[in-house]
């Protein structure tokens, strides 16, 4: 009976993972913050004594001006995740959950507790002698804001626990001296390399079927 051994490529795409799903759950949240600022989460109604009230629909991007420049960060994060490793990307990770902090609270605030009038009336703009009489909120864009929020926390969570090995593009995109490190890494632990490991080693200048260390080096000169 033939052993079946797993396949070599597919190795790379488990090593991705991660980031991958990292980058899904940065584009939901991106994509929710961004509908979000584009609804409605406060009307309010205002008069200034001289006609009829005023009544003004308040959209996420007026209320929590933050959503659409967060969102635009959550984008430039997909593609961070993909470029960067190491350090940079633990970075990235706490930078990505910094933003679903932000993006939070002025959601969390609009469902714990009554919009303040002041507040209203300078978001719509009304003149100094108008009055803010009445106040109605919108929960759902704020709910989206708050599951965005979950999922960019997810996936900061995510790339934070990315192995630094499993982080980034192919390693095919790698500088000589990364990939050099790499095949001396694998070299260390006796990691049995892929049909990817053995291109990397030898694209770093390595002999992978070489098993005589720097002895037989010391030998041959």
């Amino acid at each position: 009976m033939t052993e079946k051994t797993p396949d070599a490529g597919s190795t790379p795409v488990r090593r991705r993972r991660p980031t991958v799903i990292a980058a899904l759950l940065l584009g939901l949240g991106a994509a929710l913050l961004w509908a979000s600022g584009r609804m409605t989460w406060v009307t309010a109604v205002s008069s200034d004594g001289l006609g009829i009230d005023r009544v003004d629909d308040l959209e996420g991007g007026r209320w929590a001006a933050a959503l659409t420049p967060l969102a635009l960060v959550l984008l430039a994060a997909v593609a961070a995740v993909f470029a960067v490793r190491g350090f940079a990307l633990r970075l990235v990770s706490v930078v990505v959950a910094i933003v679903a902090v932000a993006a939070a609270v002025p959601a969390v605030r609009l469902l714990t507790g009554d919009p303040d009038p002041e507040t209203a009336a300078g978001v719509a703009a009304l003149p100094d002698r108008a009055e803010v009489t009445g106040i109605e909120t919108y929960p759902l864009p704020a709910i989206l804001v708050i599951v965005g929020a979950v999922a960019v926390l997810a996936a900061a969570v995510t790339l934070w626990r990315t192995p630094r090995e499993q982080a980034g593009l192919s390693s095919k995109y790698d500088a000589p001296a990364a990939r050099r490190e790499a095949a001396a890494r694998r070299a260390e632990s006796d990691e049995p390399l892929s049909e990817r490991g053995l291109w990397d080693a030898l694209d770093a200048g390595e002999d992978p079927t070489d098993d005589g260390g720097e002895g037989d080096t010391d030998t041959r000169r």
